[in-house]
C-alpha cells in the first residue's frame, strides 16, 4: 500500500461507492485476461529491501524524515516507522550478469545512504526485527509522519474494535497488546517481484507458495523481539497478529485474516483478486474519476486503481500484483515471505534460490502442488519459521524430511535448473546457490548467528540479554558491511 492518502474519514456512501467501483474493476480485469496484450515477452524481476536505522548506541532512530531529505534518491522511500526506511532496486532481467549487476548497484545506493545517514549520528542495518526494539519504541507517535500510514492505523484498529494481541510462543514466550499497528514496523522484509504471462501465473503462485516454508527455514533472520528468543523468523507471527482486524468472536467464526497464507491452490490469477473481493471488507474506500469499461472500450489501458489499492491491503505472503509500465500491463508475482539480510550477497542468494526454484517447479512436467496438499505448504510454512533450519518439512515422496536435506539432495538441482532457463550465467548461479548450499552444511543463517552471539555474550562475557543483544548488533552491523554470507561469520 504505497500510495500517499489524504482522507482520514470515511462515509458509508464511501464505502458503497468504492466497493462496487472494485466490482467493475474486477469484471474489466477479467475481460482484459481473456483476450488484452500483456507484457511478458522477457520477464523482468524486482527487489523491494526494507530497512532499519540505529544510532551509535544500537538503538532504534526515529529518523527516517531528516535521512530521506539527504539521501534525496527516489529509490529510497519511508516505511511504516520512523526507524525505517524502503530500498526499491530498479527492475532488471537476471540473464547473465543480472545479478551481480543487483549486487553492485544495491552495494552502492546502501552505501551512499549509509553517507548520508551518518549525519543524522545513524546508520542503516538489514535485519529481519532490529533486536534492539521494545515496547516504548513500538508505540504511534513513532509512526512515520506521512499521513497514510496514520490512515491505515486507524482504519485497522477501528475494525477490530478493541487492542491488538501479541502471543508467540517460542523458545521464551512475549505476551503482550497494543493500541496501534506501530509493532507492524518491527517485521523488515526482502520482497522478490518475477513477472509472469497470464497464462503461467497460477503455476508461479502456487510453486511460490509450495517452497515458502523452504525459503523461510533457510532464510530466517528475526529470532529476537522484545529482548526475548521467540522463533526463528518471528516476523511471521508478529505480521500476522500485529494487523489482525479481527476480534475472538471473528476468528471463531472462521473470517479469514488479512495477512494470509491462502486456502487452495490457484488455477488463475483471477481466483486471488476475486477472493479479495468476497473474502476482505475495504480499509481505504478511496475512489478514483476513471471508469475502467470506457477506458477499455476506448482501447486504453485501465489503472484498475481501487481493485490495486484493495489488493494492497490483504496482505499474502504470496502477492498477486497488477501494474503497468511504459503503456503496457503486466502482471508479477510478488514474494514477501523473506526478512531482509543478513548482507547484500546473503539477499541475492535468496533470490537466486526463489527465482530458479519457483521457475524449476512451475515449468516441471508434473506441478508440485498436484502431490503436496495445500494444507502441508501452509504447515511447512509455520514449521519453518519456527524451527527455521532446524525445521522438518512435509515432501512428496520423502515424507518428513529436515529441511537442510531436502534443499541440498532435492532442490538446489532444480534451482538451478530454473536459473539456467533464465539464462543467468553460470558462474553467477554457482556463486550465488553455493551460499546456500553452505548454509544448509555448517547449519548457520541469519537467525542461527544471533543466538548462538547472544549466548555467547551471555554465557561467556556475563552480559545480560539487554547488554547481549546491543553487542550482538553493533556486531551484527560491522560483519555486514563487510558482504560476507553469514554462515562464514564468527561468534565472538
Amino acid at each position: 500500500m504505497g500510495r500517499d492518502v489524504e482522507q482520514g474519514a470515511f462515509s458509508r456512501e464511501d464505502r458503497v461507492r468504492y466497493r462496487q467501483k472494485v466490482r467493475r474493476c474486477l469484471d474489466v480485469f477479467a475481460l482484459m485476461l481473456d483476450d488484452f496484450g500483456f507484457d511478458a515477452d522477457r520477464p523482468m524481476t524486482g527487489l523491494e529491501i526494507e530497512l532499519n536505522l540505529v544510532d551509535s548506541a544500537a538503538e532504534p532512530a526515529m529518523r527516517n524524515d531528516q535521512i530521506l531529505a539527504d539521501i534525496a534518491d527516489p529509490l529510497f522511500q519511508t516505511e511504516l516507522g520512523q526507524f525505517n526506511l524502503e530500498l526499491n532496486a530498479p527492475p532488471r532481467l537476471i540473464e547473465g550478469v543480472g545479478f551481480a549487476d543487483y549486487e553492485q548497484d544495491l552495494r552502492s545506493s546502501l552505501s551512499r545512504a549509509d553517507e548520508r545517514a551518518a549525519k543524522s549520528d545513524a546508520k542503516i542495518v538489514l535485519v529481519g526485527i532490529l533486536p534492539t526494539l521494545t515496547e516504548r519504541h513500538l508505540v504511534a507517535d513513532n509512526l512515520s509522519t506521512n499521513e497514510r500510514y496514520r490512515v491505515l492505523n486507524d482504519q485497522i484498529v477501528g475494525a477490530r474494535g478493541e487492542d491488538i494481541e501479541l502471543d508467540i510462543r517460542g523458545v521464551e514466550r512475549l505476551q503482550t497488546h497494543t493500541d496501534s499497528i506501530a509493532p507492524e514496523a518491527a517485521c523488515t522484509s526482502l520482497q522478490f517481484h518475477l513477472q509472469v504471462a497470464p497464462d503461467s501465473f497460477a503455476d508461479y503462485w502456487n510453486a511460490s507458495q509450495a517452497i515458502a516454508g523452504v525459503q523461510v527455514a533457510i532464510g530466517a533472520n528475526s529470532p529476537f523481539l522484545y529482548g526475548r528468543q521467540l522463533w526463528a523468523e518471528t516476523r511471521i507471527a508478529l505480521f500476522e497478529q500485529a494487523t489482525d482486524t479481527r476480534p475472538d468472536e471473528l476468528k471463531a467464526q472462521g473470517v479469514r485474516p488479512r495477512v494470509w497464507f491462502g486456502e487452495r491452490w490457484i488455477t488463475s490469477i483471477f481466483d486471488l483478486f476475486e477472493e479479495n473481493v468476497r473474502y476482505f471488507p475495504p480499509l481505504l474506500p478511496i475512489c478514483e474519476d476513471e471508469d475502467p469499461v470506457e477506458v477499455l472500450h476506448a482501447g486504453g489501458v485501465p489503472e484498475l486503481s481501487e481493485l490495486r489499492l484493495h489488493n494492497g491491503t490483504v496482505y499474502r505472503w504470496n502477492r498477486p500484483v497488477y501494474d503497468i509500465m511504459n503503456g503496457r500491463p503486466h502482471l508479477r508475482v510478488e514474494n514477501r515471505v523473506l526478512p531482509a539480510g543478513p548482507t547484500v550477497v546473503d539477499m541475492l542468494a535468496n533470490a537466486g534460490f526463489y527465482f530458479g526454484l519457483a521457475r524449476g517447479l512451475a515449468e516441471a512436467d508434473r506441478p508440485i502442488w498436484s502431490q503436496l496438499t495445500f494444507s502441508s505448504a501452509e504447515e511447512n510454512f509455520h514449521a519453518a519459521a519456527r524451527r527455521g533450519m532446524d525445521a522438518v518439512l512435509h515432501w512428496p515422496r520423502l515424507g518428513d524430511v529436515p529441511v537442510t536435506k531436502l534443499v541440498l539432495d532435492v532442490l538446489l538441482p532444480k534451482a538451478a535448473q530454473g536459473l539456467d532457463r533464465f539464462g543467468v550465467a553460470p558462474a553467477e548461479r554457482d556463486r550465488l546457490l553455493g551460499v546456500i548450499e553452505q548454509r544448509c552444511r555448517t547449519g548457520r543463517n541469519g537467525a542461527v548467528w544471533q543466538t548462538e552471539t547472544v549466548w555467547a555474550a551471555e554465557r561467556h562475557r556475563g552480559m545480560d540479554r539487554d547488554a547481549a543483544l546491543h553487542h550482538m548488533l553493533q556486531r551484527y552491523a560491522e560483519l555486514q558491511r563487510g558482504n560476507e554470507p553469514v554462515h562464514t561469520w564468527p561468534v565472538d
